[in-house]
């Protein structure tokens, strides 16, 4: 897999994915919605770690910044 995440994208993810995690952890959202929303957080969290997402590649969407050598 070629990383197609950037800096700046993951950060945004993980922020997501805290926020998701945070209404789901105190009952502010409960039942079926808040197991969906669980569920996204922690898919969010496995593509940060991975550096890829899926749904880039369809659109050639790439926000990693490669460094050009001299």
């Amino acid at each position: 897999m070629k990383h197609n995440m950037g800096k700046t994208d993951k950060t945004i993810r993980v922020i997501i994915a805290i926020a998701l995690a945070t209404l789901y952890l105190t009952n502010t959202v409960t039942g079926n919605l808040g197991i969906i929303l669980m569920a996204i957080a922690v898919i969010v969290l496995i593509t940060v770690g991975i550096n890829f997402c899926p749904m880039y590649t369809p659109w050639g969407i790439n926000t990693n910044k490669k460094k050009l050598s001299p």
